[in-house]
């Protein structure tokens, strides 16, 4: 069943709401969580030469923009949710874009790397071509795209006062390759359990097309 233009703009409002109501408990609850593995998974296939240009798009309270930034990169952030855009500045010190995810608007070939942790499973799979598609317009050729999202039967709903659709490997596989994306790795998070203990599906995508900047050799 198609979303109306109304249902977009409920999921998005409501969604973010409930992120500004939840903010000091989210981050409480989410500012010691380990995503180092996804940082470096992010790093070590973009093949330019450091520092990067790194979006963290849904950024949250500034956790891994923060860590992006300690590392050396320009680290911008990218949060839909007014409450964690305004904490994230103050916690990372860095530039933090105020946009939902379903009105994006970003520069042409600008990152050399995009980071959505926890973040692209809110967009619906109708409009996720196209959300996409705005993602691979904003990276360099040659660019990579992580995205690390809870995974299910590619089921979609709400769940706590959020909307989220809870895509299988193969289906994200259809649409990021859809969109021009080429898959470098994938993995399911937490490390070190059995698959059914592992409900994080994190994939590594790289900017189809030439002309890319390399790493000298």
């Amino acid at each position: 069943m198609k979303l109306s233009a109304q249902d977009l703009e409920k999921i998005a409002s409501v969604t973010l709401q409930h992120y500004d109501q939840n903010a000091e408990e989210f981050w409480r609850g989410t500012r010691s969580h380990d995503v180092s593995q996804n940082i470096a998974a992010l790093l070590q296939h973009i093949e330019s030469e450091p520092p990067h240009t790194i979006l963290d798009l849904g950024c949250g309270p500034g956790r891994d923009l923060k860590v992006f930034a300690a590392l050396g990169h320009t680290a911008i952030g990218l949060e839909g949710s007014a409450r964690f855009a305004a904490m994230a500045r103050a916690y990372s010190g860095c530039v933090v874009w105020q946009q939902d995810f379903l009105k994006l608007d970003l520069p042409s070939h600008h990152f050399d790397g995009v980071y959505a942790n926890a973040a692209l499973f809110h967009v619906p799979g109708q409009e996720l071509p196209r959300v996409l598609r705005e993602l691979r317009a904003t990276l360099k050729p040659g660019g990579v795209l992580f995205s690390s999202n809870p995974r299910g039967q590619n089921d979609a709903g709400w769940n706590g006062g959020r909307y989220g659709v809870y895509h299988d490997l193969e289906a994200w596989r259809g649409y990021l390759t859809a969109a021009g994306f080429n898959e470098l790795t994938h993995y399911y998070r937490p490390e070190g359990r059995p698959l059914e203990q592992q409900p994080w599906l994190a994939s590594v995508w790289r900017r189809s097309g030439q002309n890319r900047t390399l790493k000298n050799r």
